[in-house]
């Protein structure tokens, strides 16, 4: 599309004309056409359950499994289908036996539940987690690897970091750190939740370990639509969380990561299989993307950036807000968000943010002080942007925001 019509593309998505949603990076609203695909899939698994399962599903399931790895950089036999990223780095986390003693290093901006993920890790195999503080306002890359390398040491056994930071939309130059952790012997797992749509993904480029990523997100794929990126030579580290119909490898033996009957590989769906359960969302991928794909995904990262752009330029000292992610293209994409003043009340502030103006938008306490996060997609209009704005402005009147 050379001129993309912005408010024609929005009119293809499903979005409740009573809701102004500014809340994509915690799940994203699904086009009409991906909508319709995993409700015919669905169909057909209600109608014929084993027909579809047995017959129609394999070749489904490979389309869609090229179709991310094209879409992300990797090769089919490189990506286990999940649920979530949450799933994915669960995944890697029960295969591990990091060495003792030793520590896990992560930044000090990672997401609570993965966090406790690697702490259950250090409690069970004799590690410690010890994090390293990211820079506030960075305005190069450079003083994020810097914080990062200063960080380790030769007791650190994994580097798990976000590609992008979930409370403030800071992207993280992934390459950079996997290859400082690489020349270290450290095993590196992203958390690409964000990433998938946001950025323009080359795993192939990025000499991670693992990566997980997340569908549901910036990629308007349905909920249940997560992977992990196997790095080179890690397959054999990864153990089935549970025991199903692929457990062994088949009795006629044969190439662990060749193409199989079932829209796997063998070692895939070993990691995949759960018995019988409903992938239907995994099989709207190709669906997913190509409705991006048709827009132009350059062009729709750019529409992003332009509109976050706006909400940096009209929030910034609204309210006593003070922009929190940085504004260097490298740096952040699709996601602004902006501190708070202290004594504001967030959970107050989210509520009425919903309840007086049908504002979605992530409002959260922490302890660096309480943030709002605006993710702005391609559908997300100025004129949004503004109705926040005056929302904001009647919180304060409220007293759910302190004046300065």
């Amino acid at each position: 599309m050379a001129d993309t019509d912005w408010a024609g593309a929005r009119e293809r998505m499903l979005l409740d004309p009573a809701v102004v949603n500014l809340n994509t990076g915690s799940g994203g609203p699904l086009p009409r056409s991906v909508f319709e695909r995993v409700t015919a899939l669905r169909g057909r698994l209600a109608h014929a359950p084993m027909d579809f399962l047995l017959r129609e599903v394999p070749p489904l399931l490979w389309r869609a499994r090229e179709s991310l790895a094209a879409f992300v950089g990797s090769e089919p036999h490189r990506l286990v289908l999940t649920t979530n990223v949450t799933a994915a780095v669960n995944l890697v986390a029960s295969s591990l036996r990091p060495a003792a003693p030793g520590e896990i290093l992560m930044s000090d901006q990672e997401y609570a539940p993965m966090r406790w993920c690697w702490e259950r890790v250090a409690q069970e195999h004799g590690l410690t987690v010890r994090t390293f503080r990211l820079p506030r306002m960075p305005r190069d890359p450079q003083e994020i690897v810097d914080a990062a390398v200063g960080a380790m040491n030769g007791r650190t056994r994994l580097l798990f970091f976000s590609h992008v930071v979930s409370s403030t939309g800071l992207v993280l130059p992934a390459a950079r750190l996997c290859e400082e952790a690489r020349r270290r012997s450290v095993l590196t797992v992203v958390d690409g939740a964000h990433a998938p749509a946001f950025t323009a993904l080359d795993l192939a480029a990025l000499p991670c370990d693992f990566y997980a990523g997340s569908g549901h997100k910036w990629l308007l794929a349905p909920t249940g639509v997560g992977f992990l990126h196997i790095g080179a030579d890690r397959a054999q580290t990864l153990r089935p969380p549970q025991v199903s119909w692929a457990y062994h490898p088949p009795a006629t033996g044969g190439e662990p990561d060749a193409r199989d009957r079932f829209g796997s590989t063998p070692r895939l769906r070993r990691l995949e299989c759960e018995g019988t359960r409903d992938i239907c969302p995994w099989l709207t991928l190709p669906e997913a993307i190509g409705f991006q794909a048709e827009l132009g995904h350059d062009r729709v990262r750019a529409r992003m950036r332009e509109t976050a752009g706006y909400a940096r330029q009209r929030l910034t000292g609204w309210c006593g807000l003070e922009a929190a992610t940085p504004e260097p293209a490298e740096l952040s994409g699709g996601m602004v968000a902006f501190r708070l003043p202290r004594g504001t009340d967030a959970d107050g502030l989210r509520d009425g943010l919903w309840e007086r103006f049908r504002i979605e938008s992530a409002v959260a306490g922490r302890p660096d002080g309480p943030l709002i996060r605006v993710s702005a997609h391609f559908y997300t209009t100025e004129a949004e942007i503004d109705v926040l704005a005056q929302a904001l402005k009647d919180a304060q009147d409220r007293g759910s925001i302190p004046q300065k």
